[in-house]
């Protein structure tokens, strides 16, 4: 996991007394045709802060999404994260306190679960001693585990567009740069869609001149994203996953398929059912905000939908640790 040569001791509790702020931004993964292997950090962030007491038990507080739904206690999935990244290293935890900030919509395909786990391997990671804290390959590969893939929590830890994949075991990731003129639009639903559940919905086998098509899609959307925007239309049609999954998130994919008909590069966001526009500019932008607007406002459904003009992340997950109470 690539930590310090030193020994780690054998479970002893991370100092009483520290205070951490961790912020994650959400992301996008898929972006179309690069499914399970590309992600992008977008301007909507979680925070967290994390103080190690010495009174037992664990106390949280939740703000915003989550709040009055998610645990407080530790099986708060931020909690659990931190203590399985302290005892990876050999320590405990001693009494917790959690206070979350939550602004990511939950089950949305914007990355929240990620947000957590990069949130709680953070944070643990902080409260450790510097000698037995994980490097940065180390947060990659142990974020990824917890959440079983690495293409929303590679873009929360680094921030801007990054490339992932899995190989001898251990998980990977590249930067690649994003245009300056690509603004991110979300529309956001009110109903929830887990990853389980979309996932669930794909072949087990695709025919090979569909992953060929693929394959060269997702080429050109580097592309697209790097140099070359106006060729995001054609960079982000995808022929693995989206059509499968449209019977999960109908209105999505009904209101998908009229952004593109527009000429826009429109997706489902990760698993979905968000729909993310990646604008070409303001001008773009506030297009891509007129046609959902006036979509949802046709098929009276506006009140149901958040539409969101975002910006790409380009730094990712900070952390900042407090002077000591």
């Amino acid at each position: 996991m690539h930590v310090s040569d030193s020994a780690a001791p054998s479970r002893a509790a991370v100092a009483h007394g520290q205070d951490i702020t961790v912020r994650v931004p959400a992301t996008s993964a898929n972006l179309g045709p690069g499914f399970d292997s590309l992600g992008l950090a977008v301007g909507l962030y979680d925070t967290v802060r994390v103080r190690t007491t010495g009174e037992p038990g664990t106390v949280v507080t939740i703000a915003g999404e989550g709040a009055g739904t998610l645990p407080t206690d530790g099986s708060h999935l931020v909690v659990r994260t931190i203590r399985q990244t302290v005892e990876a290293a050999g320590y405990v935890l001693p009494g917790l306190r959690l206070d979350a900030d939550n602004v990511i919509p939950h089950g949305r395909g914007l990355g929240s679960s990620a947000s957590a786990i990069v949130s709680g391997v953070l944070a643990g990671n902080a409260l450790l001693p510097p000698e037995h804290r994980l490097d940065a390959a180390g947060l990659l590969d142990m974020c990824s585990r917890l959440e079983g893939h690495p293409d929303n929590v590679a873009p929360a830890l680094a921030g801007g567009l990054a490339i992932s994949w899995e190989e001898e075991g251990e998980f990977r990731s590249v930067a690649a740069p994003v245009h300056s003129d690509i603004i991110p639009v979300a529309a956001v639903p009110a109903s929830e869609l887990s990853t389980e559940s979309a996932r669930g919905l794909l072949p087990a086998q695709v025919p090979h001149p569909a992953a060929a098509a693929n394959a060269g899609r997702a080429a050109l959307l580097i592309h697209a994203l790097a140099a070359e925007p106006a060729l995001l239309p054609q960079g982000t049609v995808d022929f693995l996953h989206q059509e499968y999954r449209a019977e999960a998130m109908a209105p999505s994919a009904a209101l998908m398929a009229h952004l593109r008909r527009h000429g826009l590069a429109a997706v489902i966001s990760g698993a979905g059912p968000t729909v993310m526009v990646l604008a070409n500019g303001a001008d773009q932008a506030r297009d891509a905000e007129r046609l959902i607007a006036g979509y949802l406002a046709a098929a009276g459904t506006a009140e149901f939908w958040r539409v969101l003009r975002l910006s790409v992340d380009r730094d990712g997950a900070r952390v900042e640790e407090h002077q000591r109470y």
